[in-house]
């Protein structure tokens, strides 16, 4: 089946859906224009607005007004009837920080259930974010600053996903997004979009083989999880709980223990007066735990770094992240990465004598203590999750003598070594991967 006749069967499935009342009908969308069109596609192939391809495109607010939707959907951290899918859950498997609502809300934001199978694109800040919903085995919907697209059939949805996430795919939401301190773009304009749809044969093919290589950057990322799960186990072995503190170590608070606490700002300007070359602009994308994603690391000039002086960062500080989806995470920084500054997003740690960097770090992204962090972010129900300086600083940690913080490092180096083969070949497989999706989408 080529693309012009799956687009036909698509739409006709789709009158039949308005026609037996399962689905809204639509104002039309924009006939696409020959100047509309941004190159030639192989035979076969055609472009396609989203909105036309898709049986659904919607969002959170679809439902009703801010209103209605504050009257009548409770939002809470408890379980309930019906889970709300963030994108944050994707990263964290479903696992922890959930957001539910009850049977009535669930019934209120019917527009926007989910079944399973859907495609989930962050909307706000996090722009490129895209997700295949899972099937939990429980009533799911859709949480805020997100949107849904469902195809007919799930089928299709493989194809979409990699579209979306292809450097294709990602210009294309960029170029729908706006805003200077967080970019965003909203479901009507998502519609309108411009998309390569290849014949199915085509579709299944490409699916095939991006599968079989995503198959190796899994792998290689678990190895990389069991690596750091390693380390974990060792840090309990030696350290216990940090929390509790159950081996009796000395403590001291944050505030006593280091010499600076601080975050940044983005320069004036935002994200458009940004350069390709400069010092480096470490903002919450860059940090993960016990890792620096070099990927998408913004640079500023020398005059907007001396504007954010007061937050230069030094050799071994410790990055963590204090608001978003993101907060938790932590890492030191890499040598290679000086000079640097960070956004107001991380939070630099330095610290005085008594305690090793790198130590500090794994007390951090230690499960307990990640899970204190997290308390803290969403204490008092906040709608965004986000760690104050003045909390950092109330932080107590535990303090083992630096013989044995020592002997924790060299145990860590050791592992390290085992990362880094493993990070190579991720690395090289991501690339490959990379030239695929351009290669299959342009």
């Amino acid at each position: 089946m080529n693309a012009k006749e799956l687009i036909e069967e698509i739409q006709a499935e789709k009158k039949t859906a308005i026609k037996e009342g399962t689905l809204r009908e639509e104002k039309p969308l924009e006939p696409i224009a020959d100047r509309d069109i941004p190159r030639r596609l192989p035979e076969g192939w055609e472009w396609c607005r989203l909105g036309d391809y898709a049986m659904k495109v919607t969002d959170y607010v679809a439902s009703g007004s801010f209103a209605s939707l504050k009257e009548n959907v409770l939002i809470t951290n408890d379980e309930n009837y019906a889970v709300m899918v963030k994108t944050a859950d994707f990263s964290n498997g479903f696992s922890k920080n959930l957001t539910y609502t009850d049977e009535h809300g669930y019934k209120f934001l019917e527009n926007s259930n989910l079944y399973g199978g859907e495609l989930i694109l962050s909307n706000i800040g996090s722009i490129g974010k895209v997700f295949i919903v899972p099937d939990l085995k429980r009533p799911m919907t859709l949480a805020s600053n997100t949107v849904m697209v469902r195809m007919t059939h799930n089928e299709y949805n493989k194809y979409m996903y990699y579209m979306f996430k292809s450097p294709f795919g990602q210009g294309l939401l960029m170029s729908i997004s706006s805003g200077t301190s967080m970019l965003k773009f909203n479901k009507t304009q998502l519609k309108s979009t411009i998309i390569p749809i290849a014949p199915l044969e085509e579709q299944y093919r490409i699916c095939d083989v991006l599968d079989k290589v995503q198959g190796v950057i899994d792998k290689r990322e678990r190895e990389l999880v069991d690596l750091d799960n390693l380390i974990k186990a060792r840090f309990v072995e030696l350290f216990g709980n940090p929390v509790i503190n159950d081996k009796g170590w000395n403590t001291d608070f944050c505030k006593n223990l280091m010499s600076k606490i601080g975050s940044g700002a983005t320069p004036k300007g935002g994200r458009e007066s940004y350069c390709d070359e400069g010092i480096s602009l470490i903002r919450s994308m860059n940090v993960y735990n016990n890792r620096f994603e070099y990927k998408d690391l913004a640079h500023i000039t020398d005059e907007q770094a001396e504007q954010l002086d007061n937050v230069t960062i030094e050799k071994s500080d410790v990055l963590l992240n204090i608001t978003g989806a993101s907060v938790a995470r932590c890492c030191v920084v890499p040598d290679d990465l000086l000079p640097a500054r960070v956004n107001q997003h991380v939070s630099i740690i330095r610290c005085k004598e008594s305690l090793l960097p790198e130590f500090v770090c794994s007390m951090f992204t230690e499960d307990n203590y990640q899970r204190l962090l997290w308390n803290i972010a969403t204490a008092g129900g906040a709608t965004r999750e986000a760690i104050t300086k003045q909390q950092i600083e109330d932080l107590q940690l535990i303090v083992p003598p630096l013989d044995i913080q020592k002997q924790f490092m060299d145990f860590v180096k050791q592992v390290d070594k085992s990362k880094v083969k493993v990070q190579k070949s991720l690395d090289e497989t991501r690339l490959l991967f990379d030239s695929m999706m351009q290669e299959f989408f342009g």
